[in-house]
């Protein structure tokens, strides 16, 4: 019989838990450390997500050889611009690094180097990619993920909150060294480091348009009216949430949105009835969450929502079978082509090349198909070079082959 590795738990932290940082001497003092530090930084961030407004930053966490952990308190420390210039140059080491980032740079803090071990994990074929799993699959170590749903906007924060803050980042740079020798081995570490300098050239991105049309369960709503009953309800649910610092969901679920649109309450005790609108929160606000029902209900007719908004890409895949069969089919067809390419190369098809990519050039493809009109496409469409280089050439030879069948016909 084999033998099951031996995995070892993370209980502490090397050097025990740190000093949270919450003033500016420490915090200085803290940056001195880590700018004489060497080699790659591991950062982490919590937020509060599920119990504030936005995805502010909460505590953040870093390790560095020669300058240990540090936790910030980035509510005390606001501004960690000076942090960000002394680590200028050095490779900063995230896990998803795209749910951290924008909560990073709110507080000064950009990194212009990095290394994603959770995107080196998607990029190497691992089944499972959480931070838990690959340290525990790479190092042989456990990390307890106890508290990373945890409302970290508390004050003071628990000990045992703290500990698990510092074991996030204890071993990521290791888990990094070995990812990044699996890279280079692999043929690989080019396209990661294009991957993540992809991610820090992403600039922020535009305010959604129409976001309460993504209330969870819209769909059930069927008329224009009610629609606009959705969006009274989630614009007065935002704008409490935003003045409350409070998460949408807390404040008002969706489930009460949707159903005050479809039964369209007339006055307090009908709101009463919904039992989505019982909660404590809900409850506090009945006269506004009437009033918003008041005024969609008050719309003259030119005001009222479309069923839909335009999109500015195709259609849903699965109406293409409809409005465009000829596309559908090259859909299909590209879509098996990236599912062999990513199969052959061990790693998700989203990372061999993004889905609406594909579905952008299949929709509306070059008047010719070349390699390089496949490759100029793909470009523009955002594609990184090692992704034009495997996917152009099969991609071309796949929608020329179905053009061809269309001339025959």
């Amino acid at each position: 019989m084999t033998e099951e590795p031996t995995v070892v738990p993370l209980l502490e932290p090397r050097e025990g838990i740190p000093p949270v940082i919450a003033d500016g001497d420490a915090l200085e003092a803290a940056v001195a450390g880590f700018a004489a530090g060497t080699g790659p930084v591991a950062v982490d961030a919590e937020r509060a997500s599920g119990y504030r407004y936005g995805g502010r930053a909460y505590l953040v966490q870093l390790r560095r050889a020669g300058a240990g952990s540090a936790l910030i308190d980035p509510i005390a420390c606001p501004d960690l611009s000076g942090l960000d210039a002394a680590l200028d140059g050095a490779e900063i080491v995230l896990h998803a690094a795209s749910q951290d980032l924008p909560c990073l740079a709110e507080v000064g803090f950009r990194p212009k180097k990095m290394f994603d071990t959770e995107l080196a994990g998607r990029l190497l074929g691992y089944e499972r990619v959480g931070l838990g799993t690959m340290v525990e699959t790479v190092l042989g170590l456990r990390l307890e993920k106890g508290h990373s749903a945890a409302d970290w906007s508390t004050r003071p924060l628990p000990e045992d909150w703290l500990r698990y803050a510092a074991l996030d980042v204890e071993v990521l740079v290791e888990l990094r060294d070995v990812l990044h020798e699996e890279l280079e081995q692999s043929g690989k570490l080019e396209w990661a480091q294009e991957e993540f300098q992809a991610i820090l050239d992403l600039p922020p991105p535009p305010p959604r348009t129409d976001p309460w049309r993504r209330t969870s369960g819209i769909h059930k709503v069927r008329n224009v009216r009610a629609l606009a009953i959705v969006r009274e309800l989630w614009n007065m649910r935002d704008r409490i949430a935003r003045e409350g610092d409070t998460a949408p969901g807390r404040v008002l679920p969706d489930t009460a949105i949707i159903a005050a649109a479809l039964e369209v309450p007339r006055t307090k005790k009908a709101l009463t009835e919904i039992s989505a609108f019982t909660g404590r929160s809900a409850r506090r606000h009945m006269s506004d969450w009437l009033a918003a029902v008041s005024r969609a209900r008050a719309l003259p007719d030119a005001e009222l929502p479309q069923p839909s908004t335009p999109g500015d890409g195709p259609p849903p895949a699965n109406r293409w079978a409809d409005r465009d069969p000829v596309a559908a089919k090259r859909l299909a067809a590209a879509r098996a082509v990236i599912a062999a390419l990513a199969d052959e190369h061990r790693m998700p098809t989203e990372n061999l090349l993004q889905p609406d990519g594909v579905r952008r050039l299949t929709w509306e493809p070059p008047e010719e198909i070349t390699d390089e009109s496949v490759a100029e496409r793909l470009r523009s469409l955002g594609a990184r070079e090692w992704q034009i280089s495997l996917a152009a050439h099969p991609l071309a030879k796949a929608l020329s082959r179905l053009d061809a069948k269309g001339d025959d016909a």
